[in-house]
């Protein structure tokens, strides 16, 4: 199948969305700082055994700048794309993937909307972390890291790969995932589709520095957390960073199509 573009207008932005491939359909989500362009080989692997729908969240890629960035209006931007499937040509329940953020909005679609998704693969995100990310002693560091993001993503040449969030905007995001991950077990609890996790061992890198050994212990213990709680839960962890949709998509695609 060719690939086809098309443009959904909601809430204010405007969001392009793209389906090719062939076989079963499935619903690829970026996360936060995240394009389609930048999942361009994931998505090219995975359009050889599904019929691939994927879209740039509000902000990020070729959709436009929005006058707010939430998790709520993220969610919102999915929740649109999900609702117009048939008008995309794609019949009955898809696969639905998301990437970090992407799979946290995943989830939270996935529980509120039972029925509409036949399965979840959610690479490197909707992590039920004991301990929050963003304290008071990491904001410094973090900060710094998505000044310095926020400053080379608004200045990519290519507009495909561009993020026009600001530094200020990413934060505010990263503080309300880390306070949507802290209740996520619950929504867990209400999805009756399959759930596989695709996680990275080394979230944070592994350059051996505080807080990366911190963060990186804290992404494990959330993963246990879920299975315990949620034993129909499978996970599959690589040996990567939590840049793996980049580094390992060969093997996210294999994971992918082994799910269904």
């Amino acid at each position: 199948m060719a690939t086809q573009h098309f443009t959904l207008h909601h809430d204010g932005v405007t969001i392009p969305v793209s389906r090719g491939g062939r076989g079963r359909p499935l619903v690829l989500c970026p996360g936060l700082n995240a394009t389609r362009a930048g999942l361009r080989e994931l998505t090219r692997l995975l359009r050889r055994h599904h019929d691939v729908v994927t879209f740039d969240l509000r902000g990020h890629g070729l959709a436009s700048a929005a006058s707010r960035y939430s998790f709520a209006a993220f969610l919102g931007d999915l929740g649109a794309v999900m609702a117009e499937l048939g008008r995309f040509g794609v019949t009955g329940a898809p696969l639905l993937a998301g990437y970090s953020m992407g799979a946290d909005l995943a989830v939270h679609f996935a529980a509120g909307h039972p029925g509409a998704v036949r399965g979840l693969v959610l690479v490197d995100g909707a992590n039920p972390v004991p301990e929050p990310f963003l304290t008071e002693a990491d904001l410094p560091i973090l900060r710094a890291m998505w000044a310095d993001l926020a400053a080379r993503q608004r200045a990519e040449p290519d507009r495909a790969r561009r993020v026009s969030l600001t530094a200020e905007e990413i934060l505010a995001v990263n503080a309300e995932i880390d306070a949507v991950r802290a209740g996520i077990l619950g929504r867990y609890e209400r999805i009756g589709v399959p759930v596989h996790l695709v996680m990275s061992t080394s979230m944070a890198g592994d350059s051996g520095e505080e807080p990366a050994p911190r963060f990186n212990r804290n992404w494990r213990a959330g993963v246990e957390r879920l299975v315990r709680a949620c034993p129909r839960v499978t996970v599959s962890w690589l040996d990567a960073g939590h840049d793996l949709v980049l580094t390992h998509a060969p093997e996210i695609a294999r994971i992918v199509r082994a799910a269904g």
